[in-house]
C-alpha cells in the first residue's frame, strides 16, 4: 500500500500546472485546471481533485480533448447564452461559462449559460463557489454516460448528472452543496477498489439488478443506484434536459465515457451554470446578513449526544480547506498512487512525490 503524503497547496497547484505545460497547454488554461484541481483537493474531494490529472493529460495525448481548444459563445440573449466548448478540457469551457453567468446576472439580475461540446467538468462545486466569490448564488449541473439505474431497471438508464450549488454569506463560509443524483460519485466506487476495500450494497447493482458490495463490477457489469430511488432519478432527468437537451449537446448514450471510451474522440458532454444577483432584488448586505441569521439558526438547533452543532452545506470543506491552507493537504494512498504513475510518464520528479 501507499503511503499518504502530505504536500502544501502551492506544490501541489504548481506540480499540476506544470503536468499540463509538459503536454503543452498555454499558461492560462493549465492554471485554470489547476485552480479547479487543487481547491477540490483543498476541500477533502480526492476522488475529483488532481487524482484525475493523469487521466485528463491522457485524453489529450490521444487526441479527445482539444489542448488549445478556445471556448466562445454560440448564440445567447440579456440573460442567457449557449457556449460551445471547442472540446477544450471540460474546467476550460465551464469557467468560461460560470464567468459569462456571472457577468449576465450583473445586469439580468438572473442569468442561464449553458455549454455543449465539452467534457468532464471535475467537481461541480468549484463553479457555484466562483459566484459565490461575486456575491452570487450559483447553480451548476452537467450531463454524464448513463452509468445509474431507475428504478425497477437492470442496467443504467441515466448519468450521475451532478448538483452544486453556493450561497455567499458575511460572516460565514459560503453554503455549499455538491452532489451526484446516485447514491455516490462513481469516483467513490473507483477509489473503494482501489484501495480494496467492499463498498456498501445501496451503492450499487449487478447486472441482475441485485445490490451488491463488489466495486470490482462496475462499470462494466454494474450500475450506480439512484439517489433516494425515484427522486435521484427525477433530478437526474432535469439535468439532463438544462445541460444536454437544451443547450444541443449529446445526450444520454451519445455521451462517451471519458476515462474508458475511445480517448481519440471527443465525449459530448453538456453542462449548464445559473446564476441569480441578490443585489438586484433587495441590498446586497441585507442579503448576506439573512444568510448569516439562517445559518446560526441552524447551528443553534438541539442536537444529539456529543454534537456541537449542526453543519450547513460545505461547512466541512471550507474547514478543511483552512486547515490545508497551514498545515497542507494529506493525500489518501490511492491519489498518490495515481499521481506517481503521471509522474514516471512525465518525469517532473517534485520532492514532495518522492
Amino acid at each position: 500500500m501507499v503511503d499518504t503524503i502530505t504536500v502544501s497547496i502551492k506544490d501541489l497547484h504548481s506540480y499540476s500546472m506544470a503536468a499540463l505545460a509538459s503536454i503543452g497547454m498555454n499558461k492560462r488554461d493549465a492554471q485554470t485546471i489547476a485552480d479547479k484541481l487543487t481547491l477540490t483537493d483543498s476541500w477533502g474531494i480526492f476522488t475529483h481533485g488532481n487524482k484525475l490529472l493523469g487521466d485528463y493529460i491522457t485524453r489529450i495525448q490521444a487526441g479527445g480533448t482539444n489542448p488549445i481548444g478556445k471556448p466562445r459563445i454560440a448564440s445567447e440573449g440579456p440573460a442567457w447564452a449557449i457556449v460551445d466548448g471547442d472540446n477544450a478540457a471540460g474546467q476550460i469551457g465551464c469557467d468560461f461559462a460560470m464567468r459569462k453567468a456571472i457577468d449576465l446576472a450583473k445586469s439580468a439580475g438572473i442569468a442561464y449559460v449553458g455549454v455543449r461540446n465539452t467534457s468532464h467538468f471535475g467537481a461541480a462545486g468549484v463553479y457555484p463557489a466562483m459566484a459565490a466569490e461575486a456575491n452570487m448564488i450559483g447553480i451548476a449541473m452537467a450531463n454524464d454516460i448513463p452509468s445509474v439505474c431507475a428504478p425497477g431497471s437492470k442496467k443504467a438508464v441515466i448519468g450521475t448528472n451532478p448538483l452544486a450549488y453556493s450561497i455567499p454569506a458575511a460572516k460565514h463560509p459560503p453554503i455549499l452543496l455538491d452532489i451526484a443524483t446516485s447514491t455516490v460519485a462513481a469516483g467513490k466506487v473507483y477509489a473503494a477498489f482501489q484501495r480494496g476495500e467492499k463498498i456498501p450494497k445501496d451503492w450499487i447493482i449487478d447486472s441482475d439488478g441485485n445490490p451488491t458490495s463488489d466495486g470490482s463490477l462496475y462499470p462494466l457489469k454494474a450500475a450506480l443506484a439512484p439517489m433516494t430511488g425515484h427522486k435521484g432519478y427525477g433530478m437526474a432527468l432535469l439535468h439532463e434536459n438544462l445541460a444536454g437537451v437544451l443547450t444541443g449537446a449529446s445526450i444520454s448514450w451519445q455521451v462517451l465515457n471519458w476515462i474508458f471510451d475511445d480517448q481519440t474522440k471527443p465525449t459530448g458532454h453538456g453542462a449548464a451554470f445559473i446564476v441569480i444577483n441578490p443585489e438586484a432584488m433587495m441590498p446586497l448586505t441585507k442579503f448576506l446578513q439573512r444568510v448569516d441569521d439562517l445559518i446560526s439558526e441552524i447551528h443553534k438547533a438541539p442536537t444529539v449526544n456529543d454534537i456541537e452543532h449542526l453543519l450547513v452545506p460545505g461547512e466541512m470543506e471550507w474547514k478543511c480547506r483552512e486547515t490545508a491552507m497551514i498545515k497542507g493537504i494529506k493525500m489518501p494512498s490511492d491519489v498518490v498512487s495515481k499521481i506517481r504513475d503521471l509522474d514516471n510518464k512525465i518525469g517532473l520528479n517534485p520532492q514532495w512525490l518522492n
